[in-house]
């Protein structure tokens, strides 16, 4: 795999405080996506942006504006861990669909791919910029466009497992399932709408445990130790 989109979830950037930003843990993710770039490989970047906002537990606001305050954290974060990305030398460039100003670019595929050839960590920022569709489905819609050979999923566990290991201390795990299991089975590894667009895309998943030594760039080697989504 020489293209790789990489999903960050938003409360693994705040750590144990649990909001905001770790930097120590950003500067780690950065260790980690220099290596695999000084290797050859091409790396692009989703975060969520539960570090700041999680629009869907309030039923106090229209689900429209909170999933609007919910993009703008994910821009947020995107800024913020790109500036710690060229504080080790990375190149970086970030991309929106909609327009921030001097802060980003308007995203346009063509100038992504040319970016990630010229040796650009590229991270997208703002989900698809509609409502209704989760980071998983921009994150699912971006790896389609920029043709990606696999999506790494950055969890808190270690897989997907057939129910909630915190939950059920027998939860089985999957070393390997199919997209079409996923769905049929409701296991969320990400939301049906961005499963259903990968299975469609034929995009498969890897999907592990961000907490450990070097995690993102052994997820990347055998023996793959979280589960395999294949099409």
């Amino acid at each position: 795999m020489k293209r790789i989109l990489l999903k960050l979830s938003g409360e693994a950037l705040a750590g144990e405080k649990k909001t905001g930003f770790d930097e120590t843990f950003c500067l780690d993710v950065a260790k980690q996506v220099k290596e695999l770039c000084a290797s050859g490989k091409q790396i692009a970047i989703v975060t969520g942006g539960g570090n700041f906002w999680r629009g869907r537990t309030s039923d106090n606001i229209d689900r429209v504006m909170a999933d609007q305050i919910g993009m703008l954290a994910t821009v947020m974060n995107c800024i913020y861990v790109s500036a710690v990305f060229r504080s080790l030398g990375l190149k970086t460039k970030i991309y929106t669909p909609f327009t921030c100003g001097a802060f980003t670019e308007l995203f346009s595929r063509d100038e992504a791919v040319r970016s990630l050839d010229e040796g650009y960590v590229v991270f997208f920022a703002g989900g698809t910029g509609h409502p209704y569709f989760s980071t998983d489905s921009g994150a699912v819609l971006k790896a389609i466009e920029i043709k990606a050979d696999a999506m790494l999923l950055a969890k808190a566990i270690d897989g997907i497992y057939d129910s909630d290991p915190k939950i059920n201390p027998n939860a089985k795990k999957y070393n390997e399932i199919s997209l079409q299991e996923v769905i049929e089975k409701n296991l969320k590894a990400v939301d049906l709408t961005a499963s259903a667009l990968a299975l469609e895309n034929k995009m498969p998943m890897l999907v592990f445990a961000l907490e450990g030594e070097n995690s993102i760039v052994n997820a990347l080697k055998e023996p793959f130790t979280g589960t395999k989504v294949t099409v």
